[in-house]
């Protein structure tokens, strides 16, 4: 028998755990726009230190050398950046901490649904491996194709959290009225979901380009980087048009057919709310120089519009379901 208080234990670490994803995406994002990508040029430890150091002088004074010879190049200390790749793996172990607590909480099912356990379990099996690709992205020497691939995962695992979660909700999920929704919503839905998908993509390799371009730049003068944009951000820009509109037609369904206190109204404020905030970011990205602030707030508000609309999806299956 699952008592009320381990499945809400389980409840609120899982919530944590899927904030903390979200934390790290921003925090990535943030290392990504930056450049501070190689401000620790090894892994797991950062200049061969478990604590980096904060000023030059606490290196050797052939470090450069070292480096190159490790494969690194042109490696250039600087402690901001140092400081703010190792924030970044710090955060990044702290969701590890939060998937085993999160795993370990949903024991609980094994005697009930143990599709949430295994959930769980696979969760933390790719959190694992999302460490080892972080190791391998700095190993890359931060290829574009390798931090994609590591940013989808996050993706991928925070889909999985949302879906274990409210899995073990269902029989809450199923009370939500949603009778007088069209059946054509959840077919929307999936479309909405596979056009933020392409977006998502799209959006990769546009910042593929745009840290090439940050690079021949040296990171300064971004108020030209405009001029070098590839085709492909202008498809990613205008492509945000359909994703818009049809996001707003699954709101409008919504909020004609519930009633002011459903879930699903109130997920759909924040899917807009969402897509609003990730639409003034890329329109700053593009008309204001490319600032540093934006794209990771951009990237995060990818992921979230994802996030909301697997959310909805699921709330819509059990309600119809009524398990």
């Amino acid at each position: 028998m699952i008592t009320h208080q381990a499945a809400l234990r389980f409840r609120r670490l899982g919530m944590l755990t899927i904030c903390a994803v979200y934390f790290v995406i921003l925090v990535g994002g943030i290392v990504r726009a930056s450049g501070a990508g190689m401000g620790c040029p090894d892994w797991p430890t950062c200049f061969g230190q478990w604590v980096p150091p904060s000023d030059v002088s606490e290196l050797p004074e052939n470090y450069q050398e070292i480096y190159a010879e490790r494969g690194y190049k042109n490696t250039q200390f600087n402690p901001v950046k140092t400081w703010t790749e190792y924030t970044n793996r710090l955060v990044g172990v702290s969701i590890g901490i939060l998937i085993i607590l999160t795993a370990w909480s949903s024991r609980i099912y094994l005697k009930g649904d143990k599709s949430i356990f295994y959930l769980c379990l696979s969760v933390l099996l790719l959190v694992c491996f999302q460490g080892w690709l972080g190791s391998a992205v700095v190993a890359s020497n931060l290829k574009p194709f390798m931090i994609t691939l590591h940013m989808l995962l996050a993706l991928f695992i925070v889909a999985l959290l949302i879906y274990a979660i409210a899995k073990s909700q269902k029989d809450y999920l199923s009370l939500i009225d949603s009778s007088q929704i069209s059946t054509k919503i959840s077919t929307v839905l999936i479309c909405a979901m596979g056009l933020t998908l392409i977006q998502v993509g799209m959006g990769t390799q546009v910042r593929e380009a745009v840290d090439f371009i940050a690079h021949e730049h040296k990171y300064i003068d971004r108020e030209y980087w405009r001029d070098s944009f590839p085709v492909i951000f202008y498809i990613h820009r205008s492509f945000s048009a359909i994703v818009l509109f049809t996001n707003l037609w699954i709101s409008w369904k919504i909020f004609q057919a519930v009633e002011k206190n459903n879930v699903l109204l109130r997920c759909s404020y924040l899917l807009m709310s969402v897509i609003a905030i990730a639409i003034v970011a890329g329109v700053t990205l593009d008309r204001l120089g490319v600032p540093p602030v934006s794209q990771p707030i951009h990237l995060l508000m990818a992921n979230i519009i994802f996030g909301v609309q697997f959310f909805i999806y699921i709330c819509l299956y059990y309600s119809t379901k009524k398990v």
